[in-house]
């Protein structure tokens, strides 16, 4: 049962006026005429009433389309849009109104798109105009391929390939071109134009009801902007199934809709027909850009995606390819004003859409003989490799009790997380790391980290490893005051980049209650290996801890505090985990090495 479309509307029957003004408050480029509720015209505010030294480019026709026109309104494009209600042809006394408010001397030109209400309506406006004493030239634009190329004497729609032959003539007309000029180049462009529309859905008119005509599994190729049927309803299909289809019928060598063939270049626009999002828009223009180069031999001098001229709600696009040549390029490129017209897009392609990622040298970048020499290993690097084996190996061994922790106060993969990274350390380790090289062995820690952990807590430990580097870089013997520092540098930039702090239920209420005492025992003159021992020992007690406190930052502040208290912050036990291990580790090696 069709229900009443939703819309974020006041009257229905106000619909028009009220963007009109929306749309000139918003642009101040713009101004519309004081002939509300009949006229509906937007014009621009630097053009004054019968003085304008150029010619005048005028196009409209139904609302419901926009930005089609008004948004084209300004320099370089059109230099007044006219409004009918929506999907209905603007009468004759608005179009009158639009010429004579900005026609000059040179006269003015008409582009109207092809439906019969529309180039009635303009061309009684131009007739009368005439008898008036203006210069006023028609161009007439048909360039929808979905309708056979002899369909009667109504002939092909104009839809999206109607924002381009504005802007040739617009450009045109601002080059101080003459009318008839103008109105040929404007013909010339609409020659070389075709579109065809696809929508999953029809539009909802303000005021009425849904329409079901379409269904959910359902897609629609070639219907019209206003929801007129189109040539083949099918199943849903691949967005590229779907762009191969209507460049096969836009390009078709039966029909010569247009003037297309292998060689040549040509002008892509993408149109969003009012609900679809831009990201569906990109994959689309993705597609054409290389079924064209591909598929047809035809490259693409500029690409256009967006939404030009849409279908109120209509979710769904259209694409317009027009044959390139200079004159059309100069006209696309020239500088406009229009508002909607899309910025950055004038001027050809200087470098490959696609370049290398580039990467900061790593140590996994280094030559053979530079890894050889890294192997090498000195005392300093022995010590430093079998630490970071005894952290990555403890996180392994309690990956379990962290996801049962996690699974209690937080989404259950903290584990899973910290032991993929474990596992990636290992084995870069093996092949990269220069362990002679401390704090490069730190920074190409984080780079590991960065490649497979993802998440928050990804971040956060290459976070930790980047501000440690930066502690660590040019020192050639680092010693325990120099890993507090590095630590203590770590902390720092956890806490400017998360915000947490002690007491916040994360890894700092292990990580900062292991600084604080490391520091303390270096600064009161203890021997490093009983310092590192203490301090780990505190950060065990402080992850211990956080089964009392109510989280503040991460997923576990989302928890009530009487569940909070099942388990201990998984983030602040991991640190607890590895920091101990590590020291156990130095522990265990400097008995070592006395026995």
């Amino acid at each position: 049962m069709a229900a009443r479309g939703k819309k974020l509307i006041n009257d229905p029957n106000d619909v028009v006026t009220q963007f009109i003004e929306g749309l000139a408050e918003t642009y101040p480029g713009l101004q519309y005429l004081d002939g509300f509720p009949e006229i509906k015209v937007v014009l621009r505010s630097d053009v004054v009433v019968g003085t304008y030294d150029k010619v005048a480019v005028i196009c409209g026709g139904g609302s419901g389309h926009e930005p089609a026109h008004g948004g084209f309104v300004g320099q370089g494009m059109l230099t007044a849009a006219v409004s009918g209600d929506v999907f209905t042809s603007p009468p004759v006394n608005s179009i009158l109104a639009a010429i004579r408010a900005v026609t000059g001397p040179k006269g003015c030109l008409l582009v109207v798109t092809n439906y019969t209400g529309d180039r009635l309506n303009f061309g009684l406006a131009a007739e009368e105009a005439k008898s008036e004493g203006y210069k006023v030239e028609m161009v007439i634009v048909g360039d929808d391929c979905a309708l056979p190329p002899t369909q009667g004497i109504a002939g092909r729609r104009g839809i999206a390939g109607t924002i381009l032959v504005n802007k040739v003539a617009g450009a045109a007309a601002d080059a101080g071109l003459p009318l008839e000029e103008v109105a040929e180049q404007a013909r010339h462009a609409s020659k070389l134009v075709g579109t065809v529309g696809v929508a999953l859905s029809v539009c909802t008119l303000p005021g009425q009801e849904t329409s079901d005509r379409l269904g959910l599994e359902q897609i629609e190729f070639g219907l019209g902007i206003h929801g007129e049927p189109g040539f083949a309803v099918t199943e849903l299909q691949p967005v590229d199934v779907v762009v191969t289809r209507v460049l096969k019928q836009i390009l078709s060598p039966e029909t010569r809709y247009v003037p297309i063939t292998r060689g040549d270049r040509v002008i892509l626009l993408t149109n969003g027909l009012g609900a679809t999002p831009v990201m569906e828009l990109m994959i689309a223009t993705r597609k054409a850009v290389r079924e064209l180069q591909l598929e047809y031999g035809i490259a693409t001098d500029r690409v256009y995606t967006g939404s030009f001229m849409t279908s109120l709600d209509m979710q769904g696009f259209s694409i317009s390819i027009m044959k390139s040549d200079a004159t059309i390029l100069r006209c696309l490129d020239a500088s406009t004003k229009a508002p909607c017209w899309p910025a950055g897009s004038n001027g050809d392609r200087q470098k490959p859409a696609k370049i290398s990622v580039p990467a900061p040298p790593s140590c996994a970048m280094k030559s053979d003989k530079m890894l050889r020499q890294s192997r090498e290993l000195t005392k300093e690097g022995c010590i430093l490799e079998a630490s970071i084996e005894a952290g990555a190996n403890e996180i392994i061994k309690i990956k379990d009790s962290l996801n049962e922790w996690d699974s209690k106060v937080g989404d259950g993969d903290c584990g899973t997380t910290m032991y993929r990274g474990a596992i990636a350390i290992l084995d870069d380790m093996k092949k990269c790391y220069p362990m002679n090289d401390a704090a490069e062995t730190v920074n190409e820690i984080g780079a590991t980290v960065r490649r497979v952990m993802g998440g928050t807590t990804g971040i956060l430990y290459d976070i930790l490893c980047k501000a440690a580097y930066a502690s660590l870089k040019g020192i050639k013997t680092v010693e325990a005051k120099h890993w507090a520092n590095a630590l203590q540098a770590s902390i720092d930039a956890i806490s400017k980049y998360g915000g947490a702090r002690v007491g916040y239920r994360t890894m700092h209420d292990a990580l900062i209650p292991a600084s604080e005492i490391l520091r303390e025992r270096l600064e009161a003159g203890d021997d490093p290996l009983d310092a590192f021992i203490v301090s780990s020992e505190a950060a065990m007690t402080g992850a211990e801890s956080t089964r009392h406190m109510q989280a503040q930052a991460g997923r576990s502040s989302y928890i009530a505090a009487d569940k909070l208290a099942s388990a201990p912050d998984p983030g602040a036990m991991a640190v607890a985990a590895w920091y101990r291990a590590v020291a156990l580790s130095l522990w265990s090696m400097s008995s070592h090495s006395k026995s």
